[in-house]
């Protein structure tokens, strides 16, 4: 079953760590969101009559949306495509759009799953980050969320923010679990270079913190999540058993899924498509019933690659077998001594033809994976 991703290129202000397409400026606002409506008609057969199982709202700041277009989005995709009664329909928000009336219009539009961009519950944080929200609203929105009904809530936090210790990274983590929500994503800050913290350090006005420092507050944070009764699914995220966001588990099984926005992405098993990243090129285009997208076939490698790349992040595993059958890459034989040498290392294991990263592997999940790609056309 697919999955519909929507990309909502607004935000209130720039965060400081932030390298995704968004615009701040609200000018095009109402444009974009008819011209997405329109490009799910243009793209109907995209899925080619899948049913899809996922709608995520994601951004920018979805949140940001008025009851109305929220509304148009929802029920143009719903009548262009085959959406299975039990569709997990996530929203992606900031805690300091979702009053108590706002969490009502979206439960009335539909939204069942909400994923809160908290990433902390300190004031100093959220300032460096430049985050809309201030602390008390971190924590209040879950309550208010909870209070109107909202019984499948993800938050997101950041860990590796440059700090003296890690007090506050240990505090953020306890009033988390004080809150129980059913889903935690958690990310390493990461200085991207198109961001404030980028140009900051590459002027020396910023340090990030040693990687050393981060992978202590990571492994802090799995011991917690195992003592909290949380599953590792994957290797930033985190779910009460039965709570695995269905829609991101797509991407890391490989489902197909349309991607509707500037700068969405779209997969099928043998492409990736790419919309250009630029909200009036977008509109005009769409205006004009064109479909601006960049597209990339995918070769057997390529797919091999991309299976390795997210298998390897899971729980699941990378299955050995199919990489063989479906991709014809025998990783096995092709990588028989740095397999045995992981192993040796305690940094993966193989079980039943499946190939797992240990704790101590996900660490070095990027560069384990980038050994293991095939090259070219090797496949």
């Amino acid at each position: 079953m697919a999955g519909i991703y929507l990309h909502i290129p607004f935000c209130k202000q720039a965060c400081h760590y932030c390298d995704f397409h968004f615009s701040t400026s609200m000018g095009l606002k109402e444009q974009t969101v008819r011209a997405i409506a329109r490009e799910l008609t243009l793209r109907q057969d995209y899925l080619q009559g899948q049913a899809v199982r996922t709608i995520y709202f994601g951004g920018g700041t979805p949140s940001l949306l008025s009851k109305q277009e929220l509304q148009l989005l929802l029920a143009t995709t719903k009548q262009l495509f085959k959406v299975s009664e039990e569709v997990e329909i996530t929203l992606e928000a900031n805690p300091d759009d979702l009053t108590p009336d706002k969490l009502q219009e979206l439960r009335e539009a539909g939204v069942n799953r909400l994923s809160i961009g908290l990433q902390s519950f300190h004031a100093s944080h959220l300032q460096l980050m430049n985050r809309a929200h201030h602390a008390q609203e971190s924590l209040q929105c879950v309550k208010d969320a909870q209070a109107a009904g909202f019984d499948n809530i993800t938050v997101d936090l950041i860990y590796g923010v440059p700090a003296p210790n890690h007090a506050i990274w240990q505090e953020d983590l306890a009033t988390l679990f004080s809150l129980g929500v059913q889903h935690v994503s958690c990310y390493a800050l990461t200085i991207e270079p198109d961001t404030a913290f980028g140009r900051w350090n590459k002027k020396g006005k910023f340090k990030p913190a040693e990687d050393e420092f981060t992978a202590q507050q990571f492994e802090m944070l799995l011991e917690q999540m195992w003592q909290h009764g949380y599953v590792q699914y994957e290797i930033s995220n985190f779910c009460l058993p039965g709570y695995e966001s269905k829609h991101n588990g797509n991407y890391w099984r490989g489902v197909h899924y349309l991607g509707v926005g500037p700068s969405a992405h779209s997969f099928n098993g043998q492409s990736r498509q790419y919309n250009v990243p630029n909200n009036k090129k977008y509109v005009d285009a769409i205006a004009q019933g064109k479909l601006p997208y960049e597209l990339e076939e995918l070769s057997l490698a390529d797919q091999a690659n991309d299976y390795l790349l997210t298998t390897l992040r899971t729980i699941w595993g990378c299955d050995l077998n199919k990489l063989r059958a479906a991709y014809n890459y025998d990783l096995q034989a092709l990588h028989a001594g740095y397999l045995l040498e992981l192993q040796e290392k305690g940094l993966a294991s193989v079980k039943n033809e499946v190939l797992y990263l240990t704790d101590k592997g996900k660490l070095l999940a990027d560069q384990i994976t980038l050994d293991l790609f095939l090259e070219g056309e090797e496949a």
